[in-house]
């Protein structure tokens, strides 16, 4: 899926359109409480501006309901950060699309860069209206997606405004050039064994991630709450804890289906209360008692987990194996966590949670890959094509 990047193109004296993802954290205050998102973004932007262009910052931040101006969701704040992080005056348009945006682009000299307010303040961000499209393309030389996060999305900035600029350069920034050479190219082409690891709350969120990994993958290890849902398939006991009966049937046939691929927890760590001073009991899986609910996988399944993700040459992890947030129903994750940061393998951490946790655990420094896409991440490892991805052009 080799697409022309940033690099690829002469930005000297022309505007540069980049679509990035700055849907960042913020406090009640609208402080930002975790800036990675802008830091990940900050090469492809240093690359136009070293490089004599001049750059429009197209982004969203929050849901906002498209019918104007919504403080809580400016990216003021974004733009304040980007100077700091850059060391040089960022401008910031207080519309999208309108003459404060429009003043801010013509004014723009080379290695000066402008970020645009929350694309979705515009409601033709979401409904296709094409006047709004052609507006945001028509300031462009150039346009640029490094917004990996929104990737499987097809809302206008990261589909129409692209195609709008006709013959105009479309190319790929150097984030998202990175995200789909580690999670499209490694998933084609994987160095066996190929391990996934997949938690969190719900067997519905990953059904079509299950089967295809389960496609492609030596082992699929299955942690987080979703376990408790494969235990009522296997007819075990489950307690209080987090279950979808409604998806038990299917459970049923991804066991049948998997064979021996499928490697679901033999112990899970519980507790009779949702907080970390609560009674706590391991017990087989399916064994939970009445009153009692899963938080984490045991010891025994952390040993085994941590074993096969060891000897992996490819590992894909998507979810956390429990409460990751709440000790001590961490030990599951930390132990998985610790195993992927030993391996030799190539290691890719999706998104999300188990981003989160990465980080949190201090080790993502140690892995080869920590995805900034949850959602995109998923829909990766679907299988899914991205429309926002296909028109870029080819390398």
């Amino acid at each position: 899926m080799a697409k022309k990047s940033i690099a690829d193109v002469d930005v000297q004296g022309k505007v540069v359109l980049m679509r990035v993802d700055f849907n960042v954290p913020q406090d009640d205050s609208g402080v930002i409480t975790d800036d990675r998102r802008i830091r990940m973004a900050l090469p492809s932007i240093e690359s136009v501006l070293k490089r004599g262009g001049k750059l429009v910052l197209m982004s969203h931040l929050g849901r906002p309901k498209g019918k104007g101006p919504e403080p809580e969701f400016t990216l003021a704040p974004t733009a304040i950060r980007l100077g700091e992080l850059l060391q040089k005056p960022v401008a910031f348009a207080t519309d999208s699309v309108g003459p404060d945006a429009e003043q801010k682009i013509k004014a723009l000299k080379n290695g000066d860069v402008v970020v645009i307010e929350n694309v979705r303040f515009n409601p033709g961000e979401k409904d296709g209206e094409p006047g709004y499209a052609s507006k945001l393309a028509s300031w462009g030389d150039i346009y640029c997606n490094d917004a990996f996060g929104t990737c499987h999305r097809s809302e206008a900035s990261m589909v129409a405004v692209p195609r709008a600029m006709g013959s105009k350069p479309k190319v790929v920034g150097f984030l998202v050039a990175k995200e789909i050479q580690y999670l499209s190219d490694t998933l084609s082409n994987p160095q066996r064994p190929f391990v996934a690891i997949l938690g969190g709350a719900k067997v519905s969120d990953k059904i079509n991630v299950i089967k295809n990994l389960l496609s492609i993958c030596d082992s699929v290890l299955i942690g987080g709450a979703m376990a408790y849902t494969f235990s009522l398939a296997q007819g075990g006991k489950t307690g209080k804890s987090l279950v979808e009966p409604d998806k038990v049937e299917l459970a049923k046939e991804l066991i049948a289906a998997a064979g021996n691929k499928l490697v679901l927890p033999s112990d899970t760590h519980c507790g009779d209360a949702f907080s970390s001073d609560c009674n706590k009991q391991v017990v087989a899986a399916g064994a939970i008692p009445d009153g009692w609910e899963g938080l984490d996988i045991g010891p025994v399944s952390a040993k085994k987990f941590a074993d096969i993700v060891r000897t992996a040459k490819t590992i894909i992890w998507n979810g956390p194996m429990g409460v990751f947030e709440m000790p001590p129903f961490d030990a599951g994750t930390r132990a998985v966590a610790m195993a992927v940061a030993e391996s030799s393998g190539t290691s890719i951490i999706g998104g999300g949670d188990s981003a989160a946790a990465i980080e949190q655990l201090g080790f993502a420094d140690k892995v080869t890959h920590v995805s900034t896409g949850g959602g995109a991440s998923l829909s990766m490892l679907e299988g899914q094509k991205f429309e926002a991805v296909e028109i870029l052009d080819e390398a």
